[in-house]
């Protein structure tokens, strides 16, 4: 599945990696790689397994008994098995920030929500948090709007921006991938807009992973597509690829819209 060609290094990898929820399988053997720098976007009919997939990057599935996890997904560049039962799942959540499709801050104000993560950590001294929430608003394009209200509530932020803020708070603590599970599916167009245009700007600096159900979008951000069908990958590719010439069947359908 891996090109070696390819200009991105590999910045994780999904080996053989099956998922269950009690008895039922709902990830079945997913190979998949995921290149730096990219957004990659999850695509198929919703329960297909998007955001169970998603959702083992970053150990989510550990807050529920009965999970399990089977194969690994080895995280560069150290080669770490983010499954591995002796990797910390806060370790991992450091690393690898994530964000909801309904935008959910902390009944906080709007800097001690970007401020979270780096205070779990333990950072203390004021001035290093100071500029990186400054730093986190500015890469998350919220500064501008915020910047003399920091010490308001983020609930008084409109829907877009409270999205936004969301995203600094993953960005804070400068991780190396971003998982978004439908983040614009209950946003407007116009904050949509805005979301995706960060996405843009944001894949210089990390890696994202985006489950989507709006093929338009898929499209229009990522760099490549996975199909999702029934708990297992259909297909992975460049997303014009995908998009003009998928190579399976059920791609095209999918993607014609005939299967739904």
């Amino acid at each position: 599945m891996t090109n070696t060609h390819h200009p991105h290094p590999v910045k994780a990898e999904a080996r053989q990696l099956s998922f269950y929820y009690g008895e039922t399988r709902a990830l079945k053997l997913i190979n998949m790689p995921l290149y730096e720098n990219q957004v990659t976007a999850l695509i198929g009919p919703s329960g297909c397994g998007k955001s169970t997939f998603l959702r083992c990057f970053n150990r989510m599935h550990d807050l529920y008994p009965g999970n399990r996890y089977e194969g690994e997904i080895s995280f560069n560049p150290d080669s770490t098995n983010l499954l591995d039962p002796e990797v910390d799942p806060i370790e991992v959540r450091m690393r690898i920030g994530m964000v909801f499709q309904k935008p959910n801050p902390f009944p906080k104000t709007i800097f001690e929500n970007v401020a979270y993560g780096l205070r779990v950590r333990g950072e203390r001294n004021r001035r290093t948090l100071d500029d990186k929430v400054e730093q986190a608003l500015k890469d998350a394009a919220l500064w501008g709007e915020v910047k003399d209200r920091l010490k308001d509530m983020a609930f008084n932020l409109s829907g877009g921006q409270q999205q936004r803020l969301c995203i600094a708070r993953a960005l804070a603590t400068d991780p190396e991938l971003l998982l978004f599970d439908e983040p614009t599916s209950a946003l407007d167009p116009i904050a949509t807009a805005s979301i995706e245009e960060l996405m843009h700007d944001l894949k210089k600096r990390v890696t994202i992973l985006i489950v989507t159900h709006n093929m338009q979008q898929a499209a229009r951000i990522s760099d490549h597509t996975a199909y999702m069908y029934l708990g297992e990958l259909i297909e992975f590719g460049k997303t014009d690829e995908i998009f003009i010439k998928p190579r399976d069947k059920r791609t095209e359908d999918y993607i014609t819209g005939r299967l739904s």
